[in-house]
C-alpha cells in the first residue's frame, strides 16, 4: 500500500494536454470478490488458465507474505512461501515458459541498495531470489513487466516521467546484476476520477505484457494505457508509441493489472486495507476486438536494444518532468506568498492603531 500524502489543490495548476488516444468508455465487469482475509494489500496479479495468481504488498504478517493461487471464484487453492523475507513485493508477471516473476521493487524511503525479483518456475516448491541494482541511485517502483524474451522491465514511480530499467546481463543467484536505464515514458494527462485526484493520474502503479507479446500496458490509480509492440521491442514501444487510454475510474486503490488468459481483456484489482474497507474485487475491462491468444508460445522477441540500436531516451538527456515535484513546489510558493501577505497586513494594522 502506497498512499499519496502530498496536498491536493482544488484549482488546476498546470495545463492538461489531451491523451494521445482515448479508447471508448467501457463499463467494468466484476469477475469475483476476494474474501480471504490475508489478501488485503493486493499489488500484483496474473491470469493463469481459469484462475489467478496474486501477491500482497510488503506485509508485517508472515501469513500474507506468500504467492497465492486463486480459482475462478477468487478462492485461495494453494500458497507458496518465500525462503526468506521479501522487502516489498509490488508486482507480478508471467514469462513465456510459465515462470512467475515477483517484483520485490518497492522502496518508499529510497534507501535500498538493491531490488530483487523472485522467480517461481513451473512445479517449483519455492521461488529463487535474484538481486539487481540501479545505475543512478535508489528509487521507488511499483510496476514490472516481463518481455516475450523473458527480460524484466522495472518502471519507476516518479510522477510525470518514469524511468525504464533492464538488467545489463543474465540474472544470477550468486551476485547482484547491474541494471541500465533503457529509456523513459511519459503518460498522457487525463481527468479520470480517482481517490488521489491529479496525483493519482501521475504515478505508474502496475504493468503487464499481453500473452502474445504484442501489447504492453501501464496503469496509474486512474487509467490504463496500452501500447502496441509490433516488433517485440518493448522499450521502443513505451518510449515512442502512442498509447490507448482505458479509464479505470474510482477504483479504491488500484495497483495490480494483467491481461486475461486469452489476451482480450484487462483485469485489475485494488488494495483494500482496514476493517471497514470493501473486499477486493477482480474487475474486467474489455479491449478492442482482437483474436484470442492461442496455446502456442509467442516468438522470441529481442531484448531491449543496447545503445547501438534504435534510440531511447537516455539518462543524460534533458531532465525528466517530475509532475509531483512541480506541484509541491507550486504549493510551497503559494504558501510563502500567503504568509507574506498576512505579515504585511498585520504590520499595517499595528501602524494604524
Amino acid at each position: 500500500m502506497r498512499v499519496l500524502t502530498v496536498a491536493v489543490l482544488a484549482v488546476p495548476l498546470l495545463a492538461v494536454p489531451a491523451p494521445a488516444a482515448v479508447a471508448s468508455s467501457r463499463q467494468a465487469a466484476t469477475v469475483c470478490t476476494v474474501r480471504d482475509e490475508r489478501l488485503d494489500e493486493l499489488s500484483g496479479m496474473v491470469a493463469v488458465g481459469s484462475g489467478y495468481v496474486v501477491v500482497n504488498d510488503g506485509s508485517d504478517f508472515a501469513e500474507r507474505r506468500k504467492v497465492f493461487f486463486l480459482n475462478a471464484a477468487c478462492k485461495v487453492t494453494r500458497t507458496v512461501s518465500y525462503p526468506s523475507r521479501p522487502r516489498d513485493t509490488e508486482d507480478l508477471a508471467r514469462g513465456t515458459d510459465g515462470t512467475l516473476w515477483v517484483g520485490d521493487i518497492g522502496d518508499n524511503s529510497g534507501s535500498r541498495s538493491s531490488i530483487a525479483v523472485w522467480k517461481l518456475g513451473p512445479g517449483a516448491k519455492s521461488p529463487a531470489l535474484f538481486r539487481m541494482s540501479y545505475p543512478d541511485g535508489a528509487r521507488d517502483a511499483e510496476a514490472m513487466l516481463v518481455t516475450a524474451g523473458n527480460t524484466p522491465v522495472v518502471v519507476s514511480k516518479e510522477g510525470g516521467t518514469a524511468g525504464l530499467y533492464v538488467p545489463t546481463g543474465p540474472l544470477s543467484r550468486k551476485s547482484t546484476t547491474p541494471m541500465r536505464k533503457a529509456g523513459e515514458v511519459t503518460l498522457p494527462t487525463t481527468t479520470t476520477s480517482n481517490p488521489f485526484s491529479f496525483l493519482g493520474r501521475a504515478v505508474i502503479t502496475g504493468a503487464a505484457a499481453s500473452p502474445d507479446g504484442r501489447h504492453v500496458v501501464l496503469r496509474t490509480y486512474a487509467d490504463a494505457f496500452e501500447f502496441d509492440v509490433p516488433d517485440g521491442d518493448v522499450i521502443r514501444a513505451l518510449t515512442t508509441g502512442q498509447p490507448r487510454q482505458i479509464p479505470l475510474p474510482d477504483e479504491p486503490q488500484g495497483e495490480a493489472i494483467t491481461y486475461s488468459a486469452d489476451g482480450r481483456s484487462l483485469l485489475t484489482v485494488s488494495e483494500a486495507s482496514g476493517e471497514s474497507a470493501a473486499k477486493p474485487q477482480i474487475l474486467r475491462y474489455a479491449l478492442p476486438d482482437r483474436p484470442a491468444v492461442t496455446s502456442e508460445q509467442p516468438a522470441e522477441a529481442p531484448s531491449p536494444t543496447p545503445s547501438g540500436g534504435p534510440r531511447t531516451v537516455a539518462a543524460e538527456d534533458s531532465p525528466p518532468f517530475d509532475y509531483i515535484t512541480v506541484v509541491v513546489g507550486l504549493i510551497a510558493v503559494l504558501a510563502l506568498l500567503l504568509a507574506g501577505i498576512a505579515f504585511a497586513l498585520s504590520r499595517r494594522a499595528r501602524r494604524g492603531r
